[in-house]
């Protein structure tokens, strides 16, 4: 239940309050506004308020404050908050700029495609269909021609009850794809948990390290993080052991999972890891219900707050076949579509997609929206 906020309920917070900024009230035409919007970072995203949030104990109160207006609001702010607030703001209009992948030069002005490669034969929706080396190779330059910018292989399922995969097997399956893939130019990311598996790929060609545990379940995993001074993706889930999906009570999904991300970027900072390489993703479907993915999805511009590009993922996944009369994994093209459509709309600066050339045309029809809207 919505419940209103207050300046005056500002300065009544409680000492463990915590304030919660999301950019909000999106506008397509910002030069008719002068100086009464923001933009997302160094996107094609603008906004013209701001959605604040005061999280005292258990109760939530929300506000819709214009961005005229949001500095007198940080006024009423105890220290502690408005330092928050002040922050916030500051890590979403900064330039998020590139991401150096080897010798590619990845551009974060506009969202940016991430193939999904599964190297696997139990993945959900793609299991068995590339776990040959030559004919996974295909399918990442065909990804990457599509108008993927950006390749992600993975040796190990994370489905929902999926088995635990050997590091050793896990290399044998992506150490090849990895080497092929980056001999042909192709910039590859590692979808990987595990400290070996990483230094492999990485050693094969790899450019970015996509940990869905954020670094959190292999105790070497940081280390080698830190030793390669690559990009590195953060995801949200509620358990770093062998079952990512375990756990998921949430008290207020949102802000539980932005809370973990801003706790895993600042240690992931704080042991050397370059905060302009860290990336960070929601982590939808994992330890989430479809109530939980819709929330995280609705409220996904928060993400920037925490300063890093945002990398957005739903692509198959099951809440599209839960709001569709449970549609199999292979007929959620539709949905997947939307939803990454929807997130390029709040700046996403990635996504995460297994059919490259479909949402390459749905983010070009975005672009030439956004386009016109500049200039008609």
């Amino acid at each position: 239940m919505f419940t209103p906020l207050t300046r005056p309920d500002l300065g009544a917070a409680s000492s463990t309050a915590q304030i919660y900024c999301r950019p909000t009230c999106f506008v397509d035409r910002p030069h008719e506004l002068d100086d009464d919007c923001l933009r997302v970072a160094d996107t094609m995203v603008w906004f013209a308020a701001w959605h604040v949030s005061l999280r005292d104990d258990a109760v939530v109160k929300s506000a819709i404050v214009p961005v005229p207006e949001f500095g007198e609001w940080i006024a009423a702010m105890p220290d502690a908050l408005a330092q928050a607030a002040t922050a916030q703001r500051a890590a979403t209009i900064r330039p998020r700029g590139t991401l150096q992948l080897g010798e590619r030069i990845l551009r974060l002005n506009e969202p940016q495609l991430m193939g999904i490669l599964n190297v696997t034969p139990d993945s959900f929706s793609d299991g068995g269909k590339t776990v040959d080396t030559a004919a996974a190779v295909d399918a990442g330059f065909a990804m990457a021609s599509a108008g993927a910018a950006i390749v992600d292989v993975g040796g190990e399922s994370t489905r929902p009850g999926a088995p635990l995969v050997w590091e050793g097997d896990e290399i044998q399956r992506i150490e090849g794809v990895v080497a092929g893939l980056a001999r042909g130019g192709v910039a590859v990311s590692i979808d990987t948990r595990k400290a070996a598996v990483m230094e492999a790929a990485l050693a094969a060609g790899a450019g970015i390290v996509n940990d869905i545990s954020a670094l959190r379940y292999d105790d070497r995993a940081m280390e080698v993080v830190v030793k390669a001074g690559c990009p590195v993706v953060l995801m949200h889930a509620p358990s770093a052991k062998s079952d990512p999906h375990e756990g998921g009570g949430y008290d207020h999904v949102l802000f539980d999972v932005y809370d973990m991300l801003a706790e895993r970027v600042a240690a992931c900072t704080a042991a050397g890891i370059n905060p302009a390489k860290i990336i960070v993703d929601p982590g939808l479907g994992f330890g989430k219900g479809v109530a939980d993915n819709l929330a995280l999805i609705n409220g996904l511009a928060l993400f920037h707050t925490l300063g890093c590009p945002v990398l957005f993922g739903a692509s198959r996944k099951r809440m599209i076949g839960a709001l569709d009369n449970e549609a199999p994994a292979d007929q959620r093209l539709g949905g997947t579509v939307a939803l990454h459509y929807q997130a390029a709309t709040q700046g996403a600066q990635l996504l995460r997609v297994h059919d490259i050339a479909e949402n390459r045309q749905a983010l070009r029809v975005w672009r030439g929206l956004r386009d016109a809207a500049l200039t008609v």
